[in-house]
């Protein structure tokens, strides 16, 4: 494929508007229900003299390049298009210096584009196109009585180039189109075909003013002298005669301070040096220069004001993007962006006009805007799952606080909440939990490639989440936990303390919070759990084998519930006393209570597992096979790990054996101070039980790395700051005498192959006073008993498996924590799921494991799609689900230019499939980062070709029309054919694709005269 993007000519345009939605009810992707109209009847009037229906729209970037993206914006509620930027390089020049991927938007943005990349000529015809073709589809629609948006054009970089024949074309262009030949263009085609609209007509084409844009604003490159973005604001105001915003780049709030707030609110691990914050405009040139220009544009009549902000130029650092700098924007640049606003507006007492983005999405934009600022366009959150739909609620967010009269900015109450955005918990990196990427390894299928992440990526066991969540929200309990226990043999324990991995897939880490999965099946097993253990009976035995399983942990009661209630006869052999191992014994009560962990065991109970207790294994493997036909070992992870201090460890105690002593012994004295070494999530139970002791007064956590590197879940983390204990980062413990704990204060370094930090030693050294020091670096395996029975481990000591399970010693299988060391329960659940399932299939038995299915309306699907929305309380956060195992369709709603279309086909598992239009797509790569699969939609996708060129340049699956019946086809081996409308040698797949294009989208195939 190739990157350059083919504009659609305007009557190919309006008819692709027209035949989509007569015949799919949407428009570019865009359902009918997303459109927006202001119901309300408000307005606002911009400094600017502009009415609009709405105070948001697209900021100058990837949603404002082409006419579809620009209607897109327009119809689910964007009325301010600030449209993307010219300058004098443009068109194939910039492609080419532009690198490809050029967004990286998985959590804040970044990105190493900046201009147009079409030439200057083809965005101004973008631009009046998409001009056109709302004031048609808004009063055909009913969208709006008026003229209800403006457009915001933006020229950079310097005053040569802007002074530019082409540039000088544009701006004039925009500022009076009607002797344009495209604004001709688009006045003819709709003069000549009035017919096609019902509500659109001749006074209303009439109406259509050739006047485009009085506003401009003025975006220029980091390093850009002060004098240059004076003299280019002095030509556009008196020269140009043009309203004036000036870009201000968040580097005139200072390198110390940029990096101070990064680093306070989780973002430590962006990179960048000083040289833009000495090289930039500085914040006292800029003052002096926001005033003359003031009194410029005074005496001009025009409007002067700012725009806030600019991106700021970081490092790359971590292959986001290959590019040696990209430019940050998002969530990351809200705080500076808002505290710049605020330094800015106490200079002029809240009367510079200020227009802002950076970090504005549906859950903050009502506070910026109580403030005064006004319009608030957006880029980053409208590149991320929901897209261009995010917009309604943005303009419904302010649709009560529109008002007719410009008033100013209340710069104290903009002051307040600029601190706040700083302090408040839901703006820090750590909100969104250590979460990288949500990509799973599943592979990116031309067809039905949709998936729920949380399940089929995020739970090593597969839980149907949408299907109990559905349920649990319904209040559906006794349905819910048949779903849960249907993979879950644990449903109150993993309901009260797994470690949820199946919330760092969920798609609404996207949109604000993950859903609170864990949460949801707790509530299912505290009301329908003991109904469900009272209807269990116990299954026939199936086969004449028996099984032994070693340890009754969660990993050993999950296989033998697995095999009994399939029909295998099982022992389980447990050395103490009761079951659940780890659970039971180590983890505190405040996680988690015996009456919790019976409940789960009442399950094995009923199924009729026999349990053994207080019964040590000492028999050979070969010995016990001579009773059991399988062997299923699941001893945990026991041993102590490694010290932590170099010297004096003797005088530490194990974070196991604390925690046992704690919940198995009545306890210990651990004096006032207490100091914990580690990260994990046994290091939180340790500081928070510490802490819970009568008499200690002080628990300190002492970690080498920062708090975004603990392995511990976030809730973790949360839970240990709220119980006002002290988290010692960059810290390292080297000596313990018994009373004072020696470290090294540590800093981090370069980043190394794992994406992280190095963290190396700075020679400075602490010392503190502690009764108790608490090493929590992590459990061992003691693997005796492997070597023993002649298993075969690797070069780390870990026994070797099989993806079932099975040891080197055939029928003979090793699970959960022994298998590797510590994990969690929910993945030492899996290991028994594979090996119950691959003993079950050996012995010629089926399994029990259940695929519910309980479909619900696409609508109420679709409804949730771009909506953000924070946790609910109880049940009710269900309704958070967003149905992702019943619609994906990601790579549709992140792709600024639609590119990526969902087809209805029959024939398949599920009617949605997705199709690639190449002539739409710039490889920005944005859908590649968001698909939940291993995959890139915009090159593993079946493609529509507009240019032989397109087609040559690619290697994508996909379709060139020649003429009417006949096709260049590569196939899914890579062979290309041409293809003859019924002459057989297409694919299933390929054939009922074509066949779906060419019936019922029609506009998909290449327009008539498409640019090449």
């Amino acid at each position: 494929m190739s990157e350059f993007m083919r504009p659609i000519p305007f009557k190919e345009l309006m008819e692709w508007c027209r035949n989509e939605y007569k015949s799919q009810n949407t428009i570019f992707g865009i359902h009918k229900d997303k459109f927006y109209r202001n119901e309300k009847g408000t307005y606002i009037t911009t400094v600017l003299g502009d009415k609009m229906g709405s105070a948001v729209g697209p900021a100058a970037g990837p949603q404002s390049q082409l006419a579809q993206n620009i209607i897109a914006s327009y119809l689910t509620g964007a009325r301010f298009m600030e449209i993307k930027t010219v300058q004098i390089m443009d068109g194939e020049e910039i492609q080419n210096a532009v690198a490809r991927p050029c967004i990286f938007a998985e959590d804040e943005c970044y990105n190493c584009e900046w201009s147009t990349e079409l030439t200057v000529q083809q965005a101004f015809e973008e631009y009046t196109k998409a001009y056109f073709a709302i004031q048609v589809l808004a009063k055909e629609l009913g969208l709006a009585d008026y003229k209800d948006f403006a457009y915001n054009m933006s020229v950079g970089y310097d005053l040569a180039g802007i002074k530019s024949e082409k540039v000088d074309n544009y701006i004039e262009g925009l500022k009076d189109a009607s002797n344009t030949p495209i604004f001709k263009e688009c006045k003819e085609y709709l003069s000549d075909n009035l017919n096609n609209y019902i509500k659109f007509g001749s006074s209303d084409l009439e109406a259509i003013s050739p006047n485009i844009c009085q506003s401009i604003t003025l975006s220029t490159l980091h390093g850009c002298p002060a004098d240059e973005i004076e003299k280019i604001s002095h030509y556009l105001l008196t020269e140009k005669k043009l309203n004036t915003f000036v870009k201000c780049n968040p580097t005139m709030l200072g390198y110390d301070y940029v990096r101070k707030t990064l680093d306070s609110m989780g973002f430590d691990y962006i990179s960048f040096t000083d040289h833009h914050f000495k090289n930039d405009l500085q914040y006292d040139d800029a003052i002096e220069m926001f005033k003359r220009l003031t009194e410029t544009s005074k005496k001009e009549g025009l409007a002067f004001g700012l725009k806030i902000t600019n991106t700021c130029p970081v490092d790359t650092k971590r292959n986001e993007l290959p590019s040696e700098e990209m430019y940050m924007s998002g969530r990351s640049l809200y705080p500076l962006s808002i505290s710049l606003a605020a330094k800015l507006s106490n200079e002029f007492k809240g009367q510079l006009p200020i227009a802002y983005s950076g970090g504005a999405d549906g859950l903050n934009i009502r506070d910026l805007f109580k403030t005064g600022i006004q319009p608030i366009t957006v880029a980053t959150t409208i590149l991320k799952p929901g897209g261009y739909n995010r917009f309604k609620q943005l303009a419904e967010e302010t649709e009560d606080l529109l008002t007719p009269e410009y008033k100013g900015i209340d710069y104290q109450a903009l002051n307040k909440y600029a601190e706040e955005v700083k302090s408040n918990p839901v703006n820090n990196k750590l909100y969104r939990e250590k979460v990288a990427s949500r990509k799973t390894d599943k592979e990116l299928g031309l067809t039905d490639c949709y998936q729920a992440p949380c399940k089929d990526g995020g739970c090593p066991i597969n839980q149907q989440i949408p299907e109990y969540l559905k349920l649990v929200a319904e209040g559906r309990y006794e349905d819910a936990i048949k779903v849960i226990a249907n993979d879950n043999t644990a449903p109150t324990i993993l309901g009260q303390i797994c470690s949820h991995h199946c919330q760092e897939y969920c798609t609404r880490v996207d949109y604000e919070k993950t859903l609170q999965i864990r949460d949801m099946k707790l509530i299912a097993a505290d009301n329908a759990q003991e109904k469900l253990i009272s209807e269990i009976k116990p299954s026939d035995i199936k086969s004449n084998s028996k099984v032994a399983v070693i340890g009754a942990g969660p990993s050993g009661v999950a296989a033998a519930s697995y095999l009994r209630r399939n029909g295998m006869n099982v022992v389980v052999f447990e050395k103490l006393a009761k079951p659940y191992g780890i659970v039971s014994h180590v983890i505190p009560r405040f996680r988690i209570s015996d009456e919790q962990i019976n409940r789960d065991f009442k399950i094995a109970e009923a199924q009729g597992v026999e349990f053994r207790f207080n019964t040590e294994v000492t028999d050979s493997y070969e010995e016990l096979k001579k009773e059991y036909d399988y062997i299923v070992v699941a001893t945990g992870a026991w041993k102590n790990g490694a010290a932590p201090v170099k010297e004096g460890a003797e005088n530490t105690i194990d974070a196991l054996d604390f925690l046992w002593k704690m919940r198995m012994e009545g306890g210990m004295d651990l004096g006032k101070k207490v100091a914990v070494v580690g990260a994990g999530d046994v290091a939180m139970d340790c500081s928070r039980l510490s802490k819970r002791q009568l008499g200690v007064e002080e628990v300190t956590l002492v970690y080498r790395r920062t708090e975004s590197y603990m392995p511990a879940t976030q809730e973790e983390v949360e839970d240990v700051k709220a119980d006002n204990i002290t988290i010692l980062e960059l810290t390292a413990p080297v000596s313990y005498d018994g009373k004072v704990l020696k470290c090294e204060k540590m800093k981090l370094g370069d980043w190394d192959a794992s994406g992280r930090k190095s963290v190396e030693g700075t020679g400075e050294f602490i010392e503190l006073e502690v009764d108790t020091v608490i090493g929590a670096t992590g459990a061992k395996v003691d693997t005796s008993a492997f070597e023993a029975n002649g298993l075969n481990l690797d070069e780390r000591g870990r026994v070797k498996v099989l993806e079932s399970r099975e040891s080197s010693v055939e029928n003979v299988y090793v699970i959960g924590d022994c298998k590797a060391g510590a994990s969690t329960i929910v993945k030492g659940m899996a290991d028994a799921k594979f090996a119950a399932m691959d003993i079950l299939a050996k012995e010629g038995l089926g399994n029990d494991f259940t695929q519910f299915d309980f479909p619900e309306y696409d609508e109420v699907i679709y409804e949730r799609r771009g909506v953000l929305q924070r946790p609910l309380e109880g049940k009710e956060e269900g309704l958070r689900c967003l149905k992702c195992d019943q619609i994906c369709e990601i790579c549709t709603e992140v792709c600024p230019n639609r590119a990526n279309v969902a087809i209805e086909i029959e024939g398949f598992k599920t009617p949605h499939q997705i199709v690639h239009i190449d002539g739409m797509c710039n490889e920005c790569g944005n859908c590649a980062v968001f698909c939940p699969t291993a995959g890139k939609p915009y090159k593993d996708k079946i493609t529509v070709f507009w240019t032989e060129e397109d087609f040559i340049d690619s290697t994508n699956v996909g379709f060139l029309r020649i003429n009417e019946d006949t096709f260049k086809v590569r196939l899914e081996n890579g062979n290309i054919i041409e293809h003859k409308l019924g002459d057989g040698q297409l694919s299933y797949t390929l054939t009922r694709f074509l066949e779906t294009l060419l019936e019922d989208y029609e506009y998909y195939w290449a327009p008539t005269g498409v640019a090449k």
